[in-house]
C-alpha cells in the first residue's frame, strides 16, 4: 500500500476499507497510520489491542499508536491513551496522567473522554473524588446519547447524589441507556421493574443484560438475583451459573 495510493482514495473508500473485516482492513491501516494519517493511527491501535486476525495482541504498540494519535491531536487518540494510562496496557499505569488524557478527550467534547474523565472524578482516580463534577461530564456525555453516561446519571437521580431523588427521571435515563445496548442500564432497569411487580418485563432486561455483560459483571448478577423472592428471576441466577465463566445467556 504506498502513500499515493492511501492519498488518492476518497474519505468513503478509507472508510469503508477501515470497516472491512481485519484480515482485509488491516494492511490499508497500518499503512495509512505509518504514513501519519491521525484517525488510522487510532484504528491501528486498537487492531493491535485487540490482535490483528487472530494475532497475539500487542499492547506496547497499541499504546505507541495511541499516543502518536493523541499528539496529533486525535480526540479517540487521547482517550485510547488514557485506557491504557489507566489500565497499565502496554504502559506503566498512570492515573494521574491518564486523567490528563481523558480530560483532553472530554473538553474537545468525545462523549467516551466525558465519561472516563466522569469514572476519575467519581472514584478518585488521578484526581480528587468529586462527584458533583463527576455528574457534570456524565451529563455532557449522556445528552450526546452516551449509553453508560446515562446510567451513571440515572443512578444519581435515583440515590440523590449530588441532586434530588427522582425516581421517575431515573426510570427513563434508565430506560434510553438500556435500549442503547448498555448492560449496567439494562440490569438497572430490570432492579426497577421487578420493584415494582413487573418481574416479566425485569426478567427479559436482567437475561439481555447478562448476554451482553462481561463475566465478572455476570457473576454479580447472579449472586444478586440469587437472593430475589421471585422464583422467575432466581431461575436467570441459575442459568448464569450453568454457563460457568462463558459471557453471555444463549438467546431465546
Amino acid at each position: 500500500m504506498t502513500f499515493d495510493e492511501i492519498r488518492a482514495a476518497s474519505p468513503e473508500a478509507l472508510a469503508a476499507a477501515f470497516a472491512a473485516p481485519p484480515q482485509e482492513a488491516a494492511p490499508w491501516v497500518e499503512a495509512a497510520a505509518k504514513y501519519g494519517i491521525a484517525r488510522a493511527m487510532v484504528f491501528w491501535g486498537q487492531m493491535l489491542l485487540d490482535g490483528v486476525a487472530g494475532a497475539a495482541p500487542d499492547r506496547p504498540a497499541a499504546a505507541a499508536w495511541f499516543r502518536a494519535a493523541a499528539e496529533a491531536g486525535e480526540v479517540e487518540g487521547m482517550n485510547m491513551f488514557g485506557r491504557c494510562l489507566e489500565n497499565g496496557w502496554g504502559v506503566a499505569e498512570d492515573q494521574a496522567a491518564a486523567a490528563l488524557w481523558f480530560r483532553r478527550a472530554a473538553e474537545a467534547g468525545l462523549d467516551w473522554g466525558q465519561y472516563n474523565l466522569g469514572n476519575m472524578h467519581f472514584g478518585g482516580r488521578g484526581v480528587p473524588e468529586d462527584r458533583a463534577e463527576a455528574l457534570r461530564w456524565y451529563q455532557r456525555a449522556a445528552a450526546q446519547g452516551h449509553a453508560k453516561s446515562m446510567n451513571m446519571v440515572a443512578r444519581y437521580l435515583e440515590e440523590g447524589w449530588e441532586v434530588p431523588r427522582d425516581p421517575a427521571a431515573a426510570a427513563r435515563l434508565y430506560a434510553a441507556s438500556a435500549g442503547r445496548g448498555d448492560f449496567r442500564g439494562q440490569f438497572n432497569l430490570g432492579a426497577l421493574l421487578a420493584a415494582h411487580g413487573e418481574v416479566d418485563a425485569a426478567a427479559r432486561w436482567f437475561r439481555t443484560a447478562a448476554q451482553g455483560a462481561h463475566a465478572a459483571f455476570r457473576r454479580s448478577m447472579a449472586l444478586r438475583l440469587a437472593e430475589r423472592p421471585e422464583p422467575e428471576l432466581r431461575a436467570i441466577a441459575g442459568e448464569i451459573a450453568a454457563t460457568g465463566g462463558r459471557d453471555g445467556l444463549p438467546r431465546p
